[in-house]
């Protein structure tokens, strides 16, 4: 018996995931490294995004243990431009697509 309802082709399934990848913002990554104190980081982290000193200490905290922290969200641009500004503070810092 025929069914009234047409089924998924895998053409529609790739188109779905490419939207669904496409709506995911931007993250920017900072890293952890040798170089910069731990003061110095909070520091940054509040100067650049307005954070309190207690949500800075606990990314710079995350970067410490974990090696790594999303310390913005957002367009490709934004998160470009946040790239730029924590690379001119002398962190290490990249973007990617949220998961």
């Amino acid at each position: 018996m025929a069914s009234a309802m047409p089924e998924a082709t895998p053409a529609d399934s790739t188109f779905e995931a490419t939207l669904d990848a496409d709506d995911r913002p931007w993250v920017t990554v900072v890293w952890d490294d040798p170089v910069n104190l731990m003061p110095y980081v909070t520091y940054i982290f509040q100067k650049l995004f307005g954070y309190s000193k207690t949500r800075a200490t606990e990314l710079m905290m995350q970067v410490h243990s974990e090696g790594k922290a999303i310390v913005s969200s957002g367009t490709k641009d934004s998160m470009e431009n946040d790239v730029h500004r924590l690379h001119e503070a002398g962190l290490w810092a990249t973007m990617q697509r949220d998961r």
